[in-house]
């Protein structure tokens, strides 16, 4: 198991990324250095197509079609490289993924299907390309600058945090965004100088300091009126084929069933099309706590899976919580990451090296997120993007509108000239690729909660078990087919997600498909009052927060003996601080 790391700087490339922590793969001599790193992770490299080199972590869903596509094409390069050749028939997924992009540039991306995070080390150029939903992460760095600029990039964070070329700390404007949102919307990260290669993108870095960034696929509005049965049938041959490709070959496969309607499909689909055992796996706060459970094992006797239920005790939660923070590149503010940590060892222990999720109902088919939007639509008197996110960023009710009474006077003060958290939203709430507000909250939602926060939590915590966490509900196909479904057939007045509902009709009992969604309820507040008490208030109160100087003390305190604000709410509040801490202790970082 491992990660990668890549440099390019006319400065010793190899003792750079060896700096970073990484073993230098080889490579022809030049500016580029490429390397494998110790942790989690499916890097593998170096891949080599003529004189282009590659490293990467990548898992391709569509293989074979690719490989038919280049069989088709032949052998001369897009990109200018000699050597595309034949595919040899033990072909590895990350050499399939470069022989793709030597011979059709980025269109060769644009036709893969899977999660990958690639660096390119072409002529003078090192080129970074991050797979269509952001299932994997990627980061990259400069230092210096002229004759003496340095590139690094990798896909973990720390190893970049290590690179001595680069003076880092803490960056404030992402400190705010990540109270705002629970997670980290765009190209932003919380260390100074280091940012995130958004999905769906190829960025070329180039020696002189400069950068190019392409999108080589964004999804798009398509105007489709075909009847709704059409549409259904045609989700429900994507949704087989999606969840097909992401079975793993004459082995069993493990399914996160919550009890929902989108997990509850996924564990259909599985069972019905896998031929090795399917086991599902559902979590328990204890008898006192509420529950899906009736539905989950509703589901569970319905599609004859091998189900198991993990009770996840709030001690359980206070001792572990900072591990699994640690595990994440950007923080995560939510309640689950341990009960998810939990569940990824619990199938792990069964053997299973690949688990299913039912990520991505709610994003790409209009869960109920999008419910406030669309009432402050009918109301709202002012008019543009602007208006939009503002209320966007309303409707998470984290710790946006606390920041004036959270963060001290020296933060605010510093934060007055940085640019609004509107500014990452915006750009997808205009009239431009999506021209419905439906699909416009989509768009916002698959590329800022999407990318930035479900994916690559599932993929970080379920690689540190040795498992790929994979989630047919963000296929490629899919996503592109749910913006081909007129918006009313996704949003069917108060029925949401009416359309991935009808697909799998069939499929479930109607208990399911008709149930309302009322999502997993953590009890946040109980762990705040009892196991995690003592940790919330070292830890926030503690000498290293007070150094650190981001928060008022006397907000914490008030929050932490229930005061000033109303309840659910406070818990959540607060855990994003306690997550916020933990991560910014875990990973050393100061002022």
């Amino acid at each position: 198991m491992s990660r990668w790391c890549a440099c390019l700087t006319a400065n010793d490339p190899a003792g750079q990324v060896a700096a970073m922590g990484g073993r230098p793969v080889p490579t022809r001599a030049g500016r580029h250095a490429l390397g494998l790193l110790d942790g989690p992770g499916a890097a593998a490299g170096p891949y080599r197509v003529g004189d282009v080199y590659a490293t990467g972590e990548v898992t391709l869903h569509n293989a074979p079609e690719l490989r038919a596509r280049l069989a088709a094409a032949g052998a001369t390069g897009a990109t200018g490289a000699a050597g595309a050749g034949p595919v040899p028939r033990d072909c590895s997924d990350g050499e399939l993924l470069l022989r793709a992009y030597v011979r059709f540039g980025a269109a060769g991306l644009a036709a893969a299907d899977g999660m990958f995070a690639l660096a390119i080390a072409e002529g003078d150029e090192l080129v970074l390309v991050r797979d269509h939903m952001g299932a994997r992460t990627l980061f990259h760095a400069r230092a210096g600058t002229g004759d003496r600029t340095a590139w690094a990039a990798s896909t973990s964070l720390r190893a970049l945090q290590r690179w001595p070329a680069l003076d880092t700390g803490l960056h404030l404007p992402a400190v705010r965004s990540f109270l705002t949102f629970a997670y980290l919307p765009g190209r932003e990260t919380l260390l100074r100088g280091i940012h995130e290669v958004l999905p769906g993108r190829c960025v070329r870095l180039k020696p002189d300091g400069t950068s190019v960034e392409e999108t080589y696929w964004e999804p798009a509005e398509v105007a489709d009126e075909r009847p709704a049965a059409e549409h259904a049938r045609e989700l429900r041959e994507l949704l087989e084929s999606a969840t097909a490709r992401r079975l793993p070959a004459a082995e069993p496969v493990g399914v996160l069933l919550s009890g929902g309607v989108d997990s509850s499909l996924v564990t259909a689909l599985a069972a019905k099309l896998h031929d090795q055992a399917v086991r599902s796996y559902s979590i328990s706060f204890g008898a006192d706590a509420p529950n899906e459970l009736a539905y989950s094992g509703l589901v569970a006797a319905h599609c004859h899976t091998e189900h198991q239920v993990l009770t996840v005790p709030g001690e359980a939660v206070a001792a572990r919580l900072p591990e699994t923070v640690a595990l994440l590149d950007s923080p995560v503010g939510d309640p689950l990451t341990v009960p998810n940590l939990m569940l990824a060892e619990a199938v792990a222990a069964d053997g299973m090296s690949v688990v299913l999720n039912g990520e991505g109902g709610d994003p790409v088919f209009g869960g109920p997120k999008n419910l406030p939007m669309l009432i402050h639509e009918l109301h709202r008197e002012e008019a543009g993007a602007d208006s939009r996110a503002r209320a966007y960023v309303d409707s998470y009710r984290k710790c946006h509108s606390d920041l004036p009474v959270l963060l001290t006077p020296g933060v605010l003060a510093e934060l007055a000239q940085a640019p609004p958290v509107t500014d990452l939203l915006a750009p997808y709430l205009t009239q431009g690729r999506m021209t419905s507000l439906l699909n416009q909250l989509l768009h916002t939602n698959l590329r800022t909660k999407g990318a930035h926060h479900i994916l690559t939590k599932v993929e970080r915590i379920t690689a540190s078990q040795g498992l790929e966490g994979r989630a047919p509900l963000f296929d490629r196909a899919v996503v592109d087919h749910a913006f081909r479904v007129p918006p009313r057939l996704k949003l069917a007045g108060t029925s949401e997600k009416w359309i991935l509902k009808e697909a799998v009709r069939d499929l479930l009992p109607p208990t399911i498909v008709d149930r309302p969604k009322s999502g997993m309820r953590v009890p946040v507040q109980q762990w705040l009052d009892g196991p995690l008490r003592e940790l919330g208030h070292d830890l926030l109160l503690g000498g290293s927060a007070r150094a650190r100087g981001l928060f008022r003390e006397d907000t914490i305190r008030s929050w932490l003996r229930r005061e000033g604000t109303l309840l659910p709410r406070q818990g959540g509040k607060l855990w994003l601080v306690l997550t916020l801490e933990l991560w910014l202790r875990s990973f050393e970082v100061g002022a």
